[in-house]
């Protein structure tokens, strides 16, 4: 069974996320480090827990959660993994970084990227990839189908959507994403989102004020 460890980094209060299993093998979701003690937090909860980070995943690129690509490379040596559809979302950072008042240590590019359809494995889970652009061109998000839960990013969050004003936004493609994508998953999954507490897909569908 895997858990899951969430993180509050940056200004932008971004949920980075853990997750392991039994095996000690962990992922690394949208690492959204930003300061020394946020960077410290995360690397001694891998080292005090014995894990060992095999994959470092980008649900998008927008700032927020990027923040921390480059020092989880130089840590573990991993390169993050996303969809090529948010490529020009990264390559863009680096451009609007200074004018936010980040210090941005550019990211790796991925050795790989990821489908649109497909699984991602670590110890013995399985992640399910689920394309859901809308928030951004190639938003992915991440569900494991065992244990119920969908690392979701910035879809949908508790009573709340993902904004859709920023480049590559689509307020109707979101929606539709959401609808026909999340939706159909089992009411009891719970939804860690990019921002603010974890919700369920059951809740959404009831009290969500932008799909109900």
């Amino acid at each position: 069974m895997a858990k899951v460890i969430s993180f509050v980094n940056n200004p932008y209060q971004e949920n980075t996320y853990l997750l392991y299993d039994e095996t000690g093998e962990c992922v690394i979701i949208d690492p959204g480090m930003y300061t020394g003690p946020e960077q410290n937090t995360v690397t001694a909860f891998i080292k005090n827990n014995n894990l060992r980070p095999v994959h470092l995943l980008n649900t998008h690129c927008h700032i927020d959660h990027v923040l921390g690509n480059k020092f989880i490379f130089d840590q573990y040596g991993l390169k993050p993994k996303f969809h090529q559809g948010e490529s020009e979302v990264l390559a863009s950072v680096v451009a609007y970084a200074p004018s936010m008042g980040f210090r941005y240590e550019v990211s790796p590019m991925p050795d790989e990227f990821l489908p649109e359809t497909g699984s991602i494995q670590f110890g013995n889970t399985t992640l399910h990839l689920i394309f859901a652009p809308g928030h951004s061109p190639a938003h992915l998000c991440f569900y494991n189908q065992e244990d119920k839960v969908l690392i979701g990013g910035d879809v949908l969050f508790r009573q709340s959507i993902g904004r859709t004003d920023l480049p590559g936004g689509n307020f109707a493609q979101l929606i539709d994403n959401i609808e026909t994508k999340l939706f159909t998953l089992p009411d009891d999954v719970t939804v860690y989102p990019g921002h603010g507490p974890s919700t369920t897909i059951g809740y959404e569908k009831q009290n969500n004020p932008f799909l109900t």
